[in-house]
Formats: structure tokens, sequence, C-alpha cells
């Protein structure tokens, strides 16, 4: 099944097929940001002077932002769009419910 474009997340397990090409993307987005906050650790260790350290701290915040916004961005253009096509109107308030713990 994996490759497929559908998505199993409105099921009680909740999962999401995902195509391979989307799997490395996302892996490989989530190693350059374990490679910046491993170079955060870093510049602590050496006693990197702070305002040096919270730019970078704001690098990764960017990342993990973009990084968010384009996982719901293919969850909108999948999962939503799937469960409302079915008729599953609790997509649209679990779609809510996850924006606004993403815009605290």
């Amino acid at each position: 099944m994996q490759g497929e474009k559908n998505c199993g997340c409105l099921e009680k397990n909740k999962t999401t097929v995902r195509s391979e090409e989307e799997i490395k993307k996302l892996i490989h987005r989530l190693n350059r940001i374990e490679g910046q906050i491993r170079g955060i650790r870093g510049m602590i260790e050496q006693n990197a002077y702070c305002t040096d350290i919270l730019t970078q701290s704001a690098a990764v915040c960017a990342a993990v932002n973009s990084f968010n916004r384009d996982l719901i961005a293919s969850h909108i253009r999948g999962c939503v769009i799937k469960g409302v096509k079915e008729g599953n109107d609790d997509i649209i308030d679990e779609l809510v419910a996850t924006l606004q713990k993403l815009m605290k």
C-alpha cells in the first residue's frame, strides 16, 4: 500500500499512507533540523555568544514552521479533502484544533 495517495487518518488508528518520495522529503527536512539542533548544542558547549545561539535557534524555529506548513498542506490536500468528500465533517473540527495548536 505504500506509495498510494490514500489516507487512513479518518480511521480509528489514524495513520496516513505516504508515497516514498514524500517520506524521503520529510525525513530529509527532519534530518536537517536535527543537524541544526546538534549545532546549537555544540555552540552551547563551546560557550558561544548568546545572540549567535539565538540566531540559530530562530533558524530552527523557521525550519520547523516550514516543515509544519508543508505537512499541513499535504494533510489538507489528502486527508481533509477525502474526509469531506466522504461526508465526515469531523475532519474539519480536527483540522481547526490542529491549527489552533500550531498557532499558540
